[in-house]
C-alpha cells in the first residue's frame, strides 16, 4: 500500500430553516463518518456527536484491518449504549428524552487481495462511489419510502415528495437491535467516496451532485460545493458531506495541493494492532 494516499474534505451547514445543526461528521483517515441526528436540540445533536466520538476513538486507537466489520459493529454498539445511557440520565418519567441518529461509515480494511473500503449504513444518510466520471449510490436507504419503492408501490420520483420521506426504519438510539448494512469495495472500484446526510441527497438529485463532483477535483472544494448547493436548493435541513479520494492507486497521479492532506495507508494501518 506504499504510496497510496487518502485526500479528503468535509463540510456542514445548519441550512436555512433549522436553528441547530444535528449533523456530525468525522474525517480522520482511515475512518470517515456522517451521522444525522433526530430529536431536536440536546437530542439529535447529542446522539450524532456520540457516534462521531466513538469512531474517533477507533481512529485514534487503531483496529485490525482484517477485522473491520467487527470493529465497526463494536463501535456502533458502544455508541448505542452511550445514547441510551444519556437518555436515562437526562430524561424522567414526566419528560422522557428521545433521540436517535443515522450513521454512514467508511474505513480502510485489507485482505489477501489488498486494501478495500468497508462501508456501513444505518438510516437514510447515504454513501456514493464515483468512478470514471459516474456517480452511483452504494448504500440502500433504511426508510419508509425505500420500502415502498422496493414493493413497487411508488416511484423514486414520488418518493422525493412523499409525506413520510424522512421516516427512517433503522437508526441508533432506539430499542431495537442494530442491523447495519455492510458493503465491501476494492479501491479500484471507488476512486472517490461521498458520505452525506439526507439534507444533501434530499435537496439535490444524483445528476446534479455528479456534475458538482466532476467540476471539483480537490475533495475539499467538492465537499464545500455539494453542501452549498443543498443550501442554495432550499436548505430545509442540515447538510453535511465528506468526500474522500484514493490517490496513487495503480500509479494514478496525485491531485493538486496534495501535500496539505496526505495519509499513507501503510503508515496508518502499519501501526495498528
Amino acid at each position: 500500500m506504499s504510496g497510496v494516499r487518502l485526500h479528503f474534505g468535509a463540510a456542514t451547514d445548519v441550512g436555512r430553516v433549522r436553528e441547530v445543526n444535528e449533523d456530525s461528521y468525522l474525517a480522520a483517515a482511515p475512518v470517515f463518518v456522517v451521522a444525522d441526528g433526530m430529536g431536536g436540540h440536546a437530542g439529535g445533536d447529542v446522539a450524532s456527536r456520540i457516534v462521531v466520538e466513538e469512531f474517533a476513538r477507533l481512529a485514534d486507537a487503531g483496529y485490525d484491518a482484517r477485522e473491520g466489520a467487527t470493529a465497526v459493529s463494536g463501535t456502533l454498539e458502544s455508541a448505542q449504549q452511550r445514547i441510551r445511557a444519556y437518555g436515562e440520565e437526562n430524561g424522567s418519567d414526566s419528560r422522557p428524552w428521545y433521540a436517535g441518529t443515522t450513521a454512514v461509515v467508511a474505513l480502510v480494511v485489507e485482505d489477501d487481495e489488498g486494501p478495500k473500503w468497508l462501508l456501513a449504513n444505518l438510516g437514510d444518510s447515504r454513501i456514493y462511489k464515483m468512478l470514471d466520471g459516474r456517480l452511483d449510490q452504494v448504500s440502500v436507504d433504511h426508510s419508509v419510502v425505500q420500502e415502498l419503492i422496493d414493493a413497487g408501490q411508488i416511484s423514486a420520483d414520488q418518493a422525493s415528495r412523499h409525506p413520510e420521506r424522512h421516516v427512517v426504519t433503522r437508526a441508533l438510539g432506539g430499542p431495537e437491535p442494530l442491523r447495519p448494512d455492510f458493503f465491501l469495495l476494492p479501491f479500484g472500484a471507488a476512486r472517490r467516496l461521498v458520505l452525506c446526510s439526507d439534507g444533501v441527497s434530499g435537496l439535490i438529485d444524483d445528476p446534479t451532485m455528479e456534475d458538482i463532483l466532476l467540476g471539483a477535483p480537490d475533495p475539499r472544494d467538492a465537499a464545500d460545493r455539494v453542501v452549498a448547493a443543498a443550501v442554495e436548493a432550499g436548505g430545509t435541513d442540515n447538510a453535511t458531506a465528506v468526500v474522500v479520494d484514493v490517490v496513487g492507486w495503480d500509479d494514478e497521479e496525485e491531485s493538486y495541493d496534495a501535500a496539505r492532506q496526505q495519509t499513507t495507508l501503510h503508515e496508518k494501518l502499519g501501526a495498528l494492532p
